[in-house]
């Protein structure tokens, strides 16, 4: 099954004379179970290609084959709750998420939705914001009344309290401090590693996601640039630069390094603490 655009084209105000592009002429194939990072700048598509993915936007021409649904152009929004249920999305701005007076009945909404009795959506709720490392007494509260970065906590609690088989999420790690990103993205990790859940993440920091991705996507002016792997990607640093998005600092100094002094670089990419050691490991090993 997978998941696959075939030619979809979307654009906001399509019948003005200067329509702004969403997806131009889009084509992308993804396998299930893999932990998938779409990066790009403001204005490449990403937020438009997310809200494809459960059928929030329908595509004004082309095909999108998710899971066992077809999605074509001219479709009804009508019958998508299946879809919905399989595929879940966290919006960018959490506020856009959260809607009623406490965070539980927030957590508690989309699995009741979906015909779980009361009892078992409320504990799927606990077990959510177990699972972001929030106390249980946050369940009790308003979500309006929560710091930035547990109101963000909460609006993925919602997703994960529904169980989807596809977690699509845009900036999750935005206003979330340094370890409650890792324990976010270790968590997304272990959901697509361990339970084979498709994971699908929009951000700007490459460098932070470098150790959990399996895939990369890039987009620029509504297409795909590249769609590959961490290494691969790492070798098209000029892409990167053309679409706007930072190579990290840890990446550029490895290359140079491991160019300067005849290093065999790793196989795999490193975050900045593991090609420091790296390095120190082979000034160690290697006279200079």
């Amino acid at each position: 099954m997978g998941i696959r655009f075939e030619h979809v084209n979307y654009s906001y105000n399509a019948k003005s004379v200067t329509p702004q592009i969403g997806l131009n002429d889009f084509d992308l194939s993804l396998t299930e179970g893999k932990f998938i990072a779409v990066l790009g700048a403001p204005g490449s598509g990403k937020s438009t290609l997310l809200q494809h993915f459960n059928g929030l936007l329908l595509p004004q021409s082309g095909d999108i084959h998710i899971l066992d649904f077809h999605i074509k152009a001219g479709d009804s929004a009508k019958g998508l709750g299946k879809l919905r249920k399989r595929v879940g999305l966290v919006f960018q701005f959490p506020e856009q998420q959260l809607f009623e007076d406490t965070v539980e009945k927030d957590i508690m909404f989309g699995p009741v939705n979906f015909g779980v009795p009361e009892d078992e959506a409320r504990e799927a709720a606990r077990r959510a914001v177990e699972a972001l490392s929030l106390d249980a007494e946050i369940l009790a509260r308003n979500p309006f009344q929560l710091s930035s970065g547990q109101m963000r906590k909460a609006a993925i609690a919602t997703i994960l309290a529904a169980e989807p088989d596809v977690f699509v999420l845009d900036e999750p790690t935005a206003s979330l401090d340094q370890a409650s990103r890792e324990e976010l993205l270790l968590l997304l990790r272990r959901l697509s590693t361990e339970q084979g859940r498709t994971i699908i993440i929009v951000t700007h920091r490459l460098e932070e996601v470098l150790k959990y991705a399996d895939e990369y996507v890039v987009l620029q002016q509504g297409e795909a640039v590249f769609h590959g792997t961490p290494a691969g990607l790492l070798e098209r640093t000029d892409l990167l630069d053309a679409a706007g998005i930072q190579v990290p600092a840890s990446v550029r100094f490895l290359r140079e390094f491991c160019q300067r002094f005849g290093v065999t670089p790793p196989d795999g990419p490193l975050g900045a603490e593991e090609a420091t050691a790296f390095v120190a490991e082979s000034i160690k090993n290697k006279p200079m």
